[in-house]
């Protein structure tokens, strides 16, 4: 009878002893190091403003630009910033400003460049009471640059007409716009 106990004893121990083996493979420290990589959320937005409200300046303290929006969102995981009803008026320290609309945009994460999307309008009048406007379904704007461009449809209203045209880049600070394909133009006789 003590012999069977011994047994049952020693049968027991072994079991213990495998289990303890299984439970440290387990749990071994190796485990720890191979830890699964969390899903990020890439729409998680870590801020929001609505009814936004922002000015900029130049250094030598003139009005860079001003703008409103009805909301902005910034996504954590892409830095990106999402603006709703972007209205925007780029003064470049002059009296006269671009005043740049559109549906929505998107922000890079430093800033240098906007993409502005569905319904943009960019529009100017100058010293003369000359009005510009231009139209477009998407523009990528690089406001330190004062430079924009697009690859979809433009439309430019001003100097007496129409002109037409596909893609565009236009330089801000000269007031020059170079359309890039199918131009044309109706213009009113004076």
């Amino acid at each position: 009878m003590f012999s069977k106990k011994v047994r049952n004893i020693a049968l027991l121990g072994v079991i213990a002893a495998l289990l303890v083996a299984v439970g440290y493979w387990n749990v071994s420290p190796e485990s720890f190091l191979d830890k699964p990589v969390a899903q990020v959320d890439e729409s998680a937005i870590d801020y929001y403003a609505v009814n936004a409200h922002t000015l900029q300046f130049l250094p030598d303290g003139k009005l860079q630009y001003e703008m409103t929006a009805d909301k902005v969102e910034h996504l954590k995981a892409s830095e990106v910033t999402l603006v709703t009803t972007p209205d925007l008026h780029l003064y470049r320290g002059t009296e006269y400003p671009w005043h740049v609309q559109s549906v929505r945009a998107e922000v890079n994460p430093d800033g240098t460049e906007v993409e502005l999307i569905d319904k943009v309008r960019v529009a100017r009048t100058d010293e003369k009471q000359r009005e510009t406007i231009i139209t477009s379904s998407r523009m990528t704007v690089f406001p330190q640059k004062q430079y924009a461009q697009t690859d979809q449809a433009v439309r430019i209203d001003g100097a007496g007409g129409v002109t037409t045209g596909k893609g565009m880049k236009a330089y801000l600070k000269e007031s020059k716009m170079d359309l890039l394909s199918n131009v044309r133009g109706q213009y009113e006789a004076r």
